[in-house]
Order: C-alpha cells, then structure tokens, then sequence
C-alpha cells in the first residue's frame, strides 16, 4: 500500500501512482463525500458549525420532526437552499464531470445532497442520500424539482395530489434508496478503479464501498485531506485537498500519450 501525510513531494508521487493505475483501464467508479463540496463553502450542517436557531441537524432532519413541524423543518432547508445557491462547484467537481467524458464507464455515487456534480456538468451520478433540491409527496411518493427559498409560510408545498411534500433527502433513521444502492453495488463488481473522494469512511452504507472493492479485486485510490479508517487498506492513499489532487489526475491522464482510457 502507498500512503502520504501531507508532503508536497510524496503527494506528486502517489498522485503519479494513482495516473498510472486509471491510465491503464476504461471502467471507474467514484463515491464522493462532503469534502469534495468543502471547497465551495458548503457547512456540513453536523456538530456545532451546523448549528441553526439553536437546532442541529440531528433534530430537524428526522421523520418525526416533519411530522411535529413541517414549517420549521421546511424553512431549515429553505435557508440550505439558498445558501448552496450562492455557492458554485469547485474545480473537484469539474474535474469528475471530465473523468467522466475520459472513461467509457463511469459512475459516480456521491453522499451529497448538494446537486454540485450535475451543476459542474455530471450526469452518470447516483445520489445516496438525495438531492435537497426535489420534493417527495409523502402521499403518492411523486418526486419533483423544487426550491422554495423565496421563504416559506403556514402554505406548506403541496403535491399536484393534494398531499404534502417534503425534502427528497433520507433523513437519519431512514434506509437509503435500495435500487440506487444496488445499481451502485452491480457497477463496483465489474470496474477496475474505484476512487473514494473526500469521505470521512465512517457513515454507513457509503463506508462499505471500499472494503466491497478490494474484496473483488478492485483497484481502490482514497483522496482525503485527513487519514481515515481505509487509509492503510486501499491501493493508494492520497492525502489531499480533493480540489487539488482531482484537477492534477485529469491532467496527468489526458496528457499521457500511451493512455489506455477510451
């Protein structure tokens, strides 16, 4: 396994390592995390930063604190709404819409809700944990585009049945899509590469993925600024900022002239 702490040096080299092993093949895999979204100034509404009106997201983004107060919970992502808005994708998010016009397979599955990738061009993605811009009818389970962050009022968005919506998002204590996490799982079985891009590797289902890749053989590459629990397991463990280390593979792929990718 090759790792780095941080060196500049050490960082060229493993970044060099990680070129050589997707210049070689035509199938990538990616899952991407909060960090790759770090860099347009997107909070990750946890912990004390996340903080809004003296609620954290453990308290609003549950089932149960929709059913007590809609309104509430609905001026919460509102306010998100808005904030992603005035953000723009980062050059982490650029460089995977190009991974994706390289590779003649490619999937991207991200944690984000942020819907950064499609802005930066990305289309062979799969949302985990959805995508804060829709709403589902909690009657007929319709899913639509929507962005109330105008404000919002005791006139709670409606479906064009009747029923109300609410954020296309899981909530905690809710299971993820299982189609998405199945098409996920069938995509992993037959890449080569599987890249995993800022992600702390700790929150479940997403943390099985690169365990999932290296049990079947997988190539697997770990872009993080911190260390986490895969680090010392993957093929190769970059220790970056993923908008920089992703922008420097692109390059170093496409400028290889021997490169096998297409």
């Amino acid at each position: 396994m090759n790792h780095t702490s941080g060196n500049s040096n050490s960082t060229d080299n493993l970044i060099d390592r990680a070129a050589l092993l997707l210049g070689t093949v035509n199938s990538v895999f990616v899952l991407t995390g909060a960090g790759v979204s770090a860099e347009s100034g997107i909070p990750t509404f946890r912990g004390a930063d996340g903080l809004w009106k003296n609620y954290s997201a453990q308290e609003l983004a549950t089932p149960q604190a929709f059913q007590k107060d809609p309104v509430l919970v609905w001026e919460w992502y509102h306010w998100r709404q808005d904030l992603i808005l005035k953000a723009s994708p980062n050059a982490a998010h650029y460089a995977l819409s190009a991974f994706e016009s390289i590779f003649e397979h490619f999937l991207l599955l991200t944690q984000n809700v942020d819907n950064m990738h499609r802005r930066a061009g990305s289309q062979r993605v799969l949302e985990l944990h959805g995508n804060i811009f829709r709403a589902r009818c909690c009657e007929c389970d319709r899913k639509t585009e929507y962005t109330g962050i105008q404000g919002v009022s005791n006139d709670l968005p409606r479906c064009v049945c009747g029923g109300l919506l609410r954020p296309d998002v899981v909530w905690f204590g809710e299971a993820i899509p299982e189609y998405i996490w199945q098409d996920s799982l069938d995509f992993l079985s037959g890449t080569a590469v599987a890249m995993i891009c800022g992600t702390s590797g700790v929150v479940w289902p997403a943390a099985a993925i690169p365990r999932i890749a290296m049990e079947q053989g997988v190539k697997t590459i770990e872009i993080n600024l911190e260390p986490t629990p895969i680090s010392n397991a993957v093929d190769v463990s970059i220790r970056a900022k993923a908008d920089v280390a992703l922008p420097l593979l692109v390059r170093k792929i496409t400028d290889r002239p021997t490169s096998k990718i297409s």
